[in-house]
């Protein structure tokens, strides 16, 4: 299964629309908050599911602030990330994950990508798609026989691949 993970679009819509167009094979979408209206637009724009969870940004959120799911038998949790204050470490994420017995976190709100593994646990922010972004970035996460495998792409302004 391959799933593209965004957040932090902040009505930059189009650029996310244009850089998911460009990626062969994607089986679903994570939005994780900030914008939710930007995930049902490319929700529309792509005819693939999105999962959407809200951010700090999104007032009246018709979406969970956090998620945990299985796929392929590896349990997922998904946050934006502000509640476990991101912006300070992934220490309280990650400790949320173990206690849900997590394999893999998907967060966002800091706008800065990073993949990290800790105890066991795959930790992955795709970073922001921003307009005002220094670099503006998406993430894929690959799942295969119980296996998980996570990229940053980090884009240009049209939405390509930056080399």
């Amino acid at each position: 299964m391959k799933i593209a993970v965004l957040s932090d679009t902040h009505g930059n819509y189009p650029l996310a629309i244009q850089a998911l167009d460009r990626i062969p094979g994607l089986d679903c979408i994570i939005h994780l908050g900030d914008t939710l209206e930007d995930a049902d637009i490319i929700e529309c724009a792509l005819s693939l599911p999105v999962i959407k969870l809200a951010g700090n940004c999104d007032h009246a959120p018709s979406a969970p602030r956090e998620l945990l799911m299985t796929v392929n038998t590896l349990n997922i949790f998904l946050s934006h990330g502000d509640l476990y204050r991101v912006k300070t470490g992934i220490t309280k994420i990650h400790e949320k994950a173990s206690s849900e017995k997590a394999s893999i976190v998907l967060y966002g709100h800091t706008h800065i990508p990073a993949i990290q593994e800790k105890a066991g646990i795959l930790l992955v922010n795709p970073g922001s798609l921003k307009n005002a972004a220094p670099q503006q970035s998406l993430a894929i996460l690959s799942l295969c026989n119980g296996e998980a495998a996570a990229e940053i792409v980090m884009l240009n302004d049209h939405g390509f691949p930056a080399p």
